[in-house]
């Protein structure tokens, strides 16, 4: 089963080097083709970003009035099948415009974009997420990709996006007081492998508290990880993954303790975190999860844990020395799972078509590794 995903793998993306695969088949009629392999991730996020059904929604009601449609609800962020995916679908068209401004697509991202980011809809969404009984809405994983969306925006020199980082600013603002609200009240970690694992949402927070320069943000994060795990040792990485699980909770621990220590430290945090990283380059230490039926939206988590264990583990290893004998083998095994991961990702389901290509453009494009960049 592993290789004969990874040899389709190889051929899609030997397909997508110079431009398209034969005879793909895309939704939106006179779209143009795509070019690169970013573009056709970006295709899925604009078929989702305005469809409001399928939908599931995380909503608190307090009275027969809050009894209403997911874009009356949200009106910015209801398409995708839930306000997180429709969050990292809108981060994923942003981040095409930021590294490929010169897309065939960046025509209908821009239309997509500034549908979905006006004045009225985010004044909106801040009403929502600050209403009574919201304080826990998406957090920490939702609104960890919202602020991720803003530094997307940030990072980026074109007047158009310049403005709407605008328009997200309040939104953003609520957000950053209510994660500084909770943080000193979070007495443990969230070991999950599913939305409300900390160590994932602590990175992503993280790195946008350190490009918007909200150093205090930043400080809180890193004094919360370090608290949490800088005596953590024997990550049981042999029980992973559980059978619903797209994210790593040891390997999103390692790539957040990355981002807060030094190198030499965190080296020997690693060597104690995670004893079994092999010091022979092999790339058979770690195997990819195994999805079975992808039309069910919960079995398909495990396409998702393929690509973030590639992100991670491409972080984990930019991190140590050059000479540090486990970069080898984690560089490896990283190739692995992103060969597997890449495949995955097309729109046969939506249950996974909805959110998989986020993933995917935040490992293809190397969004967490801070000066690294990326090849279509």
């Amino acid at each position: 089963m592993r290789y004969l995903r990874i040899a389709l793998a190889v051929t899609l993306l030997a397909a997508c080097s110079d431009g398209v695969v034969e005879g793909e088949r895309t939704a939106g009629g006179d779209r143009p083709a795509p070019e690169t392999v970013v573009d056709r991730f970006a295709i899925l996020a604009l078929d989702c970003v305005h469809r409001e059904y399928p939908n599931k929604i995380s909503h608190v009601m307090q009275s027969v009035d809050d009894v209403q449609a997911p874009s009356e609800l949200t009106p910015a962020f209801y398409g995708c099948f839930d306000w997180h995916s429709s969050v990292h679908g809108h981060w994923l068209l942003t981040r095409v415009l930021t590294k490929r401004p010169d897309s065939v697509l960046a025509d209908e991202i821009r239309s997509k974009l500034g549908r979905s980011f006006t004045e009225e809809n985010l004044t909106s969404e801040i009403v929502y997420y600050l209403g009574e009984g919201r304080a826990s809405f998406e957090r920490p994983y939702g609104i960890a990709w919202y602020l991720q969306l803003v530094l997307e925006l940030e990072e980026s020199e074109d007047p158009q996006l310049g403005g709407w980082r605008e328009t997200l600013r309040p939104l953003e603002d609520a957000i950053v007081e209510q994660v500084r609200d909770w943080l000193p009240k979070l007495s443990y970690p969230i070991r999950l492998g599913t939305h409300n694992q900390t160590a994932f949402a602590f990175g992503l927070m993280l790195d946008y508290a350190r490009g918007v320069g909200n150093e205090e943000f930043a400080k809180e994060i890193e004094a919360k990880t370090l608290e949490f795990h800088r005596d953590d040792v024997n990550c049981p990485l042999a029980y992973e993954p559980s059978g619903e699980d797209f994210l790593s909770p040891c390997l999103m621990e390692a790539d957040l303790m990355r981002r807060v220590m030094p190198q030499d430290e965190f080296a020997a945090w690693l060597d104690r975190f995670l004893p079994q990283i092999p010091i022979d380059g092999s790339d058979d230490w770690l195997e990819p999860g195994v999805v079975l039926d992808p039309s069910d939206g919960k079995l398909v988590h495990l396409d998702g844990v393929n690509l973030s264990r590639a992100w991670a583990l491409e972080g984990i290893a930019s991190a140590l020395p050059d000479d540090d004998p486990r970069v080898t083998a984690l560089n490896a095994v990283a190739d692995v799972h992103r060969e597997v991961g890449v495949a995955a990702v097309s729109d046969e389901h939506y249950s996974g078509s909805h959110w998989l290509a986020s993933f995917a453009t935040y490992l293809t494009t190397k969004r967490g590794i801070a000066g690294v960049q990326a090849t279509d």
